[in-house]
């Protein structure tokens, strides 16, 4: 306790200072300097500065969020880096400490706030971007169920070539085929089948990164375990360059069925979903039951670990309001499933490669992200109320994760995400809206502020709980305090994504791996003051 006053005390006495950083003394010849020495250590045609005709279309080529585009290309980064091999990223690094240029790192582009390739500070900070696109090799090892994923693959990569290489095995990560496979390690990854397996990052064995310094840290044993703790759901951009991680790989039966079930209010929806809350996490665990909420409808999605004709006889037994038959249900493999859940039917017109190994896709409207998480069922009264929720000028959704099985049976600290015993379900809220270039058009509308504030009493409190992968800016920033950032500032949403332990755990990590906080953003982890 006493350390944590101090650390208090040093944040609070510091807190309004002037925030000396690396980047203070940067001019364009020091700027120069970082360019010139990228220019000796990697490849040109692997560095693309904003006067090439390419710099754009790169930068703006994995911003999955249309909200984020103007603000990145507004303040764009000194350089992106398109890095080939473990060198290269070395290099980056190296040259940005001598010559004081930070660098964000981004693998699929999917983050929620864009803070792996922009700053939201107008002429703050230069940074350079390392896109680890390139870096996306998989080879997996069929008879050990494992796999060497490189970090820059992307999910819908690693299910097809998990599928293909060995049948029978499948991994537990994201329903979206684009987002990158370190970006979901990074902050835990849920899913469908994380009832019966566990998070993705629960699934790690092993890893390589390279550090704060520019070392290569080729495996666990090289990074000793609080720092392998730390990178296996502790948030990305905070304690290096993870470059590849090796992979637990799971049985998966020849057939998995599929089914989706929509309910509207009238047919009775706002008492599916009351009855939903404590059965979901309670169902076997090789059957996963999420819930999608638009438009006054909610609609059931479902990954049953069997035939259809199991599950319609659980779902029979266990949750007849539901009413789900043989019709409802799609048996297939595992891989059609992947593709099939964010797809639909377009697996009927488009061969599985094309749809899960094109990492592009097409950039949609502004959105705006914000979770949290339930541990006690709602009234059917405060479902109604958010089923009835005034949409506004924009879109919302809710999409609620059902936890519990093996999720329930996992420690708090086994992994920096804390998120698992008591948990009923996780809350993503989602406002989508189309920004026609009008003054004020860029701005949230107020569907998803004003139901996340009506919705404070009935969610986790003390803190009150969020997702690190649904990463939010609106539950604080970092301050810096001589040239750190401050742990007490920090703590606003450390503390929401990871829990006390953990954050401090995950402070005190990052003392020890990058006390120069040389690894910082908005929302990064700080360095813990002793």
């Amino acid at each position: 306790m006493a350390n944590i006053a101090l650390v208090l005390t040093v944040c609070l006495l510091g807190f309004y200072a002037p925030a000396p950083s690396l980047a203070s003394s940067s001019n364009n010849n020091n700027d120069d300097d970082f360019l010139q020495c990228l220019s000796t250590n990697i490849p040109s045609q692997l560095v693309l500065t904003p006067t090439s005709p390419s710099f754009t279309p790169l930068l703006v080529s994995s911003i999955r969020n249309a909200r984020l585009v103007a603000p990145a290309k507004a303040n764009p980064p000194l350089c992106i880096v398109t890095p080939t091999n473990a060198s290269h990223v070395q290099a980056v690094v190296r040259c940005g400490r001598r010559h004081s240029v930070r660098v964000r790192v981004r693998s699929g582009g999917h983050d929620n706030e864009g803070l792996s390739y922009r700053s939201t500070t107008p002429n703050g900070e230069k940074f350079a971007v390392i896109d680890l696109a390139k870096l996306h090799a998989i080879h997996v090892n069929p008879h050990k169920a494992t796999a060497w994923v490189e970090t820059g693959a992307t999910t819908g990569e690693l299910y097809y070539r998990v599928a293909t290489a060995a049948p029978g095995l499948g991994f537990p990560a994201s329903v979206c085929p684009t987002v990158g496979v370190g970006g979901i390690i990074s902050g835990g990854g849920i899913g469908l089948m994380m009832r019966k397996y566990g998070l993705s990052a629960d699934n790690v064995l092993d890893a390589s990164m390279v550090d704060a310094k520019g070392n290569l840290l080729a495996n666990k044993k090289a990074m000793g375990d609080d720092l392998f703790w730390a990178i296996r759901g502790g948030g990305g951009g905070n304690f290096g360059i993870v470059l590849s991680w090796k992979l637990r790989l799971v049985p998966v039966p020849p057939k998995v069925t599929f089914f989706k079930v929509a309910k509207t209010m009238e047919q009775g929806a706002v008492d599916a979903v009351t009855k939903w809350q404590t059965l979901a996490p309670a169902l076997p665990d090789d059957l996963s039951v999420r819930v999608v909420i638009q438009k006054s409808k909610a609609t059931f999605q479902s990954l049953y670990l069997g035939n259809c004709s199991t599950v319609v006889a659980t779902m029979h037994s266990r949750f007849p309001e539901l009413g789900v038959t043989t019709a409802d249900c799609k048996e297939m493999s595992w891989l059609q499933y992947t593709a099939y859940i964010y797809f639909g039917d377009a697996i009927n017109s488009k061969p599985l490669e094309a749809l899960l190994l094109n990492r592009s896709m097409t950039l949609g409207p502004f959105v705006k992200n914000k979770s949290d998480y339930v541990k006690k069922a709602l009234t059917k009264e405060t479902l109604e109320k958010i089923f009835l929720w005034p949409n506004g000028a924009g879109s919302g959704q809710l999409i609620l994760e059902p936890h519990g099985g093996v999720m329930g049976r996992i420690a708090a600290d086994e992994t920096p995400f804390p998120h698992r015993r008591g948990v009923l379900y996780n809350i993503q809220y989602v406002e989508l809206w189309n920004f026609n270039g009008a003054p004020g058009g860029e701005v949230t509308p107020n569907w998803i502020g004003s139901l996340y504030d009506f919705m404070t009493p009935y969610v986790s409190k003390n803190p009150r709980r969020a997702y690190v992968n649904y990463r939010d800016l609106d539950m604080g920033v970092n301050k810096v305090v001589d040239g750190v950032t401050c742990y007490v500032t920090a703590r606003m949403w450390g503390e929401r994504y990871f829990g006390p332990a953990n954050f401090w755990r995950l402070s005190n990590v990052k003392r020890k791996v990058d006390a120069s906080d040389y690894f910082r953003n908005e929302q990064s982890v700080p360095p813990l003051s002793i």
